[in-house]
């Protein structure tokens, strides 16, 4: 397909995208959006205009401070709206004398939580990350726990702290045993850390009690977003055991302000691992469930100096979405419009490719050398850690744009 907008061959936002978000102007009301190229299209402005009228939408759908409401509609619908656009913006149809009336330039407005999140599981499905960790902590034959090939290992976090692209992340503070010989000390974490990870958004919800298969998981995602886990490995490292991660995490974690809708993804769709040991027959699947998708981390800082330090991909996943959301309700648990799975750290196979700072510099043994000259074994006050993500295949290009925020510090009267 080809757009009669002028769209740069490396936007993210191509025709086979229009991905969902949410925005405004200036102090106005928020809408939902898509976007195209540089464009923000306002979707209510194209409502009214009776543009979506073969869909018979509420009126003021689009006139929300989320999208749950609109995501609730359906798959009919919201696939339905993207097809309409790509018809409008390849056949133009009296789009264009109206073009000022129905978008902005994305320098124009402001973005924000695309979604209400009432809960959030994030997984810890990547088997080389799984390695990497086991091997730092464990030793290379106890890599992986027992039952880390059996199942998709995952906890709930906490849904209150996640935040847009572009929110500040203040240092959190807490407590840490630096030294084993001594008693645990109170102060700032000094071992801040990222985690680069892909979120999927559920998109219909099921009953307490009602399970989903690996064959009706497409049915539920709505789509997919870029998800970074702020970590502080120190205050980690000492209240993690026997529970898990606590405040270590839900600190902050930042979400970009657009999710993509699954099946604008398509075309990037590949064959998982061969699993071995046999999984259990909930966790067996049909069918292409990985995406070859490109992802990228980069430290900015606070001067300006961008270094990626991570090329990586969402292809090396262990377990599979549909896997992770089986697993996830095989008990019975319900799930909502709105709720976000994260993927857990993505972790490639060479040492360019790990998905954080832990990994990166080898629990700092292995400073990264920043473009300025500088060196970084974990994040620094100042710093703007940046998730990009994009699938590039046969002409066909369908990004998730940017997940940035900037650590500050802590606040001097909580050290």
């Amino acid at each position: 397909m080809t757009s009669w907008l002028d769209i740069s061959a490396d936007s993210d936002f191509s025709i086979y995208n229009f991905p969902y978000g949410v925005f405004s102007v200036a102090d106005g009301e928020r809408k939902a959006a898509s976007a195209l190229g540089d464009y923000i299209i306002d979707l209510d402005a194209f409502h009214k205009h009776g543009f979506f009228d073969s869909l018979a939408l509420p009126d003021n759908v689009f006139v929300a401070e989320t999208l749950n409401d609109f995501i609730k509609l359906g798959k009919p619908t919201t696939n339905g709206l993207r097809a309409i656009l790509q018809k409008l913006f390849t056949e133009d149809r009296g789009i264009n004398d109206k073009l000022s009336e129905l978008t902005y330039k994305m320098s124009e407005v402001e973005m924000h939580l695309p979604v209400e999140i009432k809960d959030y599981t994030d997984f810890y499905s990547s088997r080389e990350h799984a390695t990497n960790v086991g091997t730092m902590f464990r030793g290379k034959e106890n890599a992986l726990m027992p039952n880390w090939l059996h199942l998709p290992v995952g906890y709930h976090g906490r849904a209150s702290s996640i935040v847009v692209s572009g929110t500040d992340i203040k240092r959190p503070v807490g407590q840490m045993r630096p030294d084993k010989e001594q008693p645990p000390v109170f102060g700032a974490s000094r071992l801040m850390d990222f985690e680069l990870e892909m979120g999927f958004i559920i998109g219909k919800e099921t009953k307490l009690g009602q399970r989903i298969s690996t064959a009706e998981a497409e049915d539920h995602i709505f789509g997919l977003i870029l998800f970074n886990d702020w970590s502080a490995r120190d205050i980690q490292g000492w209240e993690y055991v026997p529970l898990g991660p606590f405040l270590g995490k839900n600190f902050g974690s930042t979400v970009a302000p657009w999710i993509v809708p699954l099946e604008a993804l398509d075309h990037f769709k590949i064959s998982g691992p061969e699993q071995e040991p046999k999984v259990l027959p909930y966790l067996e699947y049909q069918g292409d469930k990985r995406y070859d998708i490109n992802l990228e981390v980069a430290i900015e800082t606070a001067a300006g100096s961008e270094t990626v330090i991570s090329r990586s991909n969402f292809q090396y996943m262990y377990w599979n979405m549909c896997q992770q959301l089986a697993h996830h309700t095989i008990n019975g648990c319900n799930v909502n419009v709105g709720d976000l799975y994260a993927s857990g750290t993505i972790s490639g196979e060479t040492e360019d490719s790990y998905g954080s700072m832990l990994e990166l510099t080898w629990r700092g043994s292995k400073p990264l050398k920043l473009e300025d000259g500088s060196e970084r074994k974990f994040l620094q006050d100042g710093d703007s850690l940046i998730l990009r993500g994009f699938g590039d295949k046969e002409g066909v290009r369908v990004g998730f744009g940017e997940a940035r925020g900037k650590i500050t510090p802590a606040d001097p009267h909580t050290v």
